[in-house]
């Protein structure tokens, strides 16, 4: 059994996203993987495990994947959890590993994005949604997170202005990444008069589907080592399902029940974090993880977001690729683009938007938003080589 630490995270790729593709979400995942195979020199014959997330694989999973790409793993996991795919992959993976279970475990996620491949996505998402959304016109996240949105307004004094601080900022980190699909410079003013899409919702508050993929590889530091390979070291990570089922608004996550066991696990503090990432597929999501991860105090994150400069030359980077919200969300592959970011940032190999202090990263998610609720949330923190 090996210790945990002795597990690193490595070769972080993206097959480029774009806004409408013909491809499916099974040669967005193809293409993952053979990026894996180019940057770690492997051959496919090595990869003994798989991790893998697509909301539009449909009606394949992961096991007719591996057919697809002639894969043969002894570990697969198929991770139905939205946004929190990414961080969930890695702490399975990495626990696989520890425990033998697999040597090279590659974490794919990727989806297609076509003319009516979102709608279908939220006509079929649930049952909640099949039964109780979609047929009345309300399909889709966006009344369910206008509604959070403005129940966390209420609770905590946050403004339109608060949110648009956090946009406009990612917005200037996504301008140093050439992977984001929105580069063009967003102004405050802009931010606020931008149309509205589901009160108090308004354009710029809202991710943008669209298609592509992420992954990495999981292995040994030994392994990686003979691979002449740099990896990230995986400190400490959380997941948790329908926490706080009673509460009428969603406005704590799961984060919040083991935020202690994360910060426990990884040996250090939330002052040590040089870089966040958070799910930000609504503005309001990124300030309750900040919260609930013990960043800044329960209903302080609106303070947060005043006080700090979250740009890559700020004092808390914060996003640092741009975020789902100026790089997209291609669909499952938003719960590993945080993830994917961070590991560039300690690898030192984020280009013109390096942190130059990128030591430790936080990296959360959180996704499967069913009728009025994200069911999952995961954290993990990271540690450069």
């Amino acid at each position: 059994m090996r210790n945990r630490r002795d597990i690193v995270a490595a070769v972080p790729v993206t097959v480029p996203y774009a806004r409408r593709s013909g491809h499916g979400a099974a040669w967005f995942l193809a293409r993952a993987l053979a990026l894996l195979l180019e940057g770690s020199g492997l051959d496919k014959r090595a990869i003994d495990g798989l991790c893998a997330a697509s909301f539009t694989l449909a009606p394949d999973t992961a096991v007719a994947f591996t057919q697809h790409v002639g894969l043969s793993p002894r570990l697969l996991e198929w991770l139905p959890v939205g946004g929190a795919c990414g961080v969930v992959a890695l702490r399975r993976a990495a626990r696989a590993v520890a425990a033998g279970e697999a040597e090279v475990v590659a974490c794919l996620a990727g989806d297609t994005a076509n003319a009516t491949s979102f709608r279908d996505l939220i006509a079929q998402f649930s049952r909640f949604s099949r039964e109780a959304v979609h047929p009345y016109g309300a399909g889709g996240p966006n009344a369910s997170f206008a509604l959070i949105t403005a129940a966390y307004m209420h609770a905590t004094g946050a403004t339109r202005e608060d949110f648009g601080r956090l946009c406009v900022a990612q917005r200037a980190n996504a301008r140093a990444n050439p992977l984001a699909l929105l580069r063009d410079e967003l102004t405050l003013d802009a931010y606020l008069a931008a149309r509205p899409i589901a009160e108090p919702l308004h354009l710029y508050d809202c991710v943008m589907p669209c298609a592509g993929a992420d992954g990495f590889l999981v292995m040994s530091r030994a392994r990686a080592a003979r691979l002449g390979l740099s990896g990230v070291r995986l400190l400490g990570a959380i997941e948790r399902y329908n926490a706080f089922p009673d509460d009428p608004v969603p406005l704590t996550g799961g984060w919040a029940i083991d935020q202690a066991a994360l910060w426990r696990q990884a040996g250090l503090g939330p002052e040590a974090i040089d870089v966040l990432q958070t799910y930000d597929d609504y503005p309001v999501m990124s300030l309750i993880q900040l919260e609930d991860l013990g960043i800044c105090g329960k209903g302080e994150g609106p303070a947060f977001i005043r006080r700090h400069d979250l740009t890559l030359a700020g004092d808390r980077p914060h996003n640092t690729g741009g975020g789902q919200l100026s790089a997209g969300q291609a669909g499952a592959a938003g719960g590993f683009l945080g993830l994917v970011e961070a590991m560039r940032q300690l690898l030192g190999t984020a280009g013109a938007r390096q942190v130059a202090t990128a030591r430790h990263a936080l990296v959360s998610g959180f996704g499967m938003i069913n009728y009025d609720r994200g069911l999952c949330s995961a954290a993990c923190v990271l540690a450069a080589p």
